[in-house]
Order: C-alpha cells, then structure tokens, then sequence
C-alpha cells in the first residue's frame, strides 16, 4: 500500500483553528475537541487512501480534476495530491458558498 505525505497549507491550518474556536464558543469545548479529532482522522486516511475522494461539484463543472475532496458533513476537506504528497487548501462548512469560497482560495479568484 503507497503512503502519502499529508500536508496542510497555512490557509487549511487556519480553517481549522477558526472552525474549532467558533465551535468551542457556540456549542462547546468537547464538540470542537470531537470535530477535530474527525478531522485529525479524516486526513490521516488520506495517507493510504487519496483517490477515494471525489472531485469537488464546483471545480469539476470547470473541467478541473486537480482537486479532490473528503466529507465529515457538513465539513469538506478539498486537497490535492501531488506526488508522494497530499496538500490540504481547505476546510470549510459545506453549507457556505462554496463557488466563491473555492475560486478564491483555488483559483485566485
């Protein structure tokens, strides 16, 4: 079995730290705790399992198939494997508007 690097950009690192902190002040402590540990899990499976993500729905209808992504719902965790490496660009709450939120992040948009 091939194992992948896993990374997170700054801008991922972040998406997470801002998630757990809005989670721990609205709902509480152990719910963001919980919330990183699926997280936590979440990309670790990327190290042996990359490319059972699926192509994001905003980015494929752009005929872009560089990005996949991983779902803990309503959080999406988009990356992309370059490499021996899996890149992390994004956590974020799936319920947001994710075509703004990709081509910004993304595409530099």
């Amino acid at each position: 079995m091939k194992r992948y690097e896993v990374l997170l950009t700054e801008d991922a690192q972040r998406d997470i730290e801002d998630l757990h902190g809005f989670i721990a002040e609205s709902d509480s402590p152990t719910a963001a705790d919980h919330l990183l540990d699926r997280l936590v899990q979440l990309t670790e499976s990327l190290a042996s399992f990359p490319e059972h993500g699926a192509f994001p729905q905003e980015l494929k209808a752009l005929g872009m198939r560089d990005f996949r992504q991983v779902l803990f719902k309503p959080y999406r965790v988009v990356y992309r494997m370059y490499a021996r490496c899996v890149y992390i660009y994004l956590v974020a709450d799936g319920r947001r508007n994710m075509q703004t939120l990709l081509a910004r992040r993304l595409l530099g948009g």
